[in-house]
């Protein structure tokens, strides 16, 4: 007996079943051989337009499906309802071009229920894919893990060592997001509301392209307004700052600017100021930029500890450092939980060292957040 036929597809560890939704041939091919490439997952299906995806989701059980935004017949948009009423519990990644409208769609569906997106690369079988190949087996694999553990019974999760809640108020609150984390967000800040009353700082692992795009629909959800931060801009409470794409986020004193402060004013006029932002065209790190290790290193010496971290989905350690760094100056963290992660990296890394408050699950977050946020200083 094979080892594929060995794995409990109705259990968490099952082997991710994927459609694929493209009008191009070649795409259909080239994606699906990125995907079985990896032994935890099996293309099922490769259709070539919306029409034909919901048709064969009556016979054929998915995890999974990779939908194409433009295609005759049907295209993905117009079909992303009738999938998700054909298939609730059915996991949607869409494919869009790396274009603002693109964007903008992508964007679009992940509100109207799909859980995630991947900017589709120019070509496809070279080196340069070696991202995409990477952010496609990632997202398949947690998505189809998440849909897996929804329909299977509930176990217990192990036990994640937590610190108490410093005596601190928080000046600033930052979250970090990668791999399924725009959905995430979504998700998040509806639920902070207008409630928050600090500046929100934000990295979300994503091409310049989308970020604008992120931006003006976390505004559409109608609770902090949200846009790319612009360098030197003073960071202002119940606004959402994202780190532009491509530019790492720094927060800097409100003092820094040339004329703030007069020469030898006190220490406590300048923390009074709002902070700043200044953009980095530094070189990345974990890989990345923006990265939220900058962010948060910045944010904990700029605002002397008094940082509330949210850490969200995402795959790598990226955010580690710099809420060690929070933590260490006086700070508090607060991690998704791997069972509502699509990827436990980012929140799993912080969570596994000892750095959180509290580790929940998505839904959980919002509320506890504004508890921190709203605690007095003891």
């Amino acid at each position: 007996m094979s080892g594929a036929a060995l794995i409990d597809p109705a259990s968490g560890d099952g082997l991710a079943r994927v459609m694929i939704c493209d009008d191009s041939a070649t795409i259909r091919g080239a994606i699906a051989r990125i995907l079985e490439a990896d032994p935890g997952i099996r293309v099922v299906a490769k259709v070539g337009n919306g029409r034909m995806a919901i048709d064969e989701l009556k016979r054929t059980k998915v995890d999974v499906l990779v939908l194409d935004i433009e295609m005759p017949v049907l295209d993905g948009m117009a079909a992303l309802p009738l999938l998700l009423r054909a298939d609730p519990g059915l996991r949607i990644i869409m494919a869009s071009t790396l274009t603002t409208r693109g964007a903008d769609i992508a964007m679009r569906a992940l509100r109207l229920g799909a859980s995630d997106y991947v900017p589709k690369p120019t070509t496809i079988g070279g080196a340069p894919d070696e991202r995409f190949r990477l952010e496609i087996v990632s997202k398949v694999k947690g998505l189809a893990r998440l849909r897996q553990r929804a329909a299977a019974p509930a176990r217990a999760a192990a036990a994640i060592a937590t610190r108490p809640a410093p005596p601190l108020t928080a000046k600033l609150l930052a979250i970090g997001s990668s791999t399924g984390g725009p959905q995430a967000l979504f998700t998040l800040i509806q639920a902070l509301g207008r409630s928050v009353n600090v500046p929100v700082i934000l990295t979300q692992h994503m091409p310049a392209t989308f970020t604008p795009i992120l931006a003006e629909h976390i505004t559409k959800l109608g609770g902090m307004p949200c846009a790319e931060a612009k360098d030197g801009e003073p960071l202002l409470p119940g606004r959402v700052y994202l780190a532009p794409g491509d530019k790492h986020l720094i927060v800097e004193s409100g003092d820094a600017k040339a004329g703030a402060l007069p020469a030898g004013a006190p220490r406590s006029i300048a923390l009074s100021l709002p902070p700043r932002a200044r953009l980095s065209a530094g070189p990345p790190e974990n890989f990345c930029r923006p990265a939220v290790d900058p962010m948060l290193r910045s944010a904990a010496s700029v605002c002397e500890g008094r940082v509330l971290v949210a850490m969200l989905t995402g795959m790598g350690h990226d955010g580690l450092a710099g809420t060690r760094r929070v933590i260490e100056a006086g700070g508090a963290a607060v991690a998704q939980d791997e069972a509502t992660s699509v990827v436990w990296g980012m929140p799993g890394a912080i969570a596994q060292a000892g750095l959180c408050n509290a580790v929940l699950p998505l839904a959980r977050i919002a509320p506890k957040l504004l508890e921190l946020l709203r605690a007095p200083v003891r």
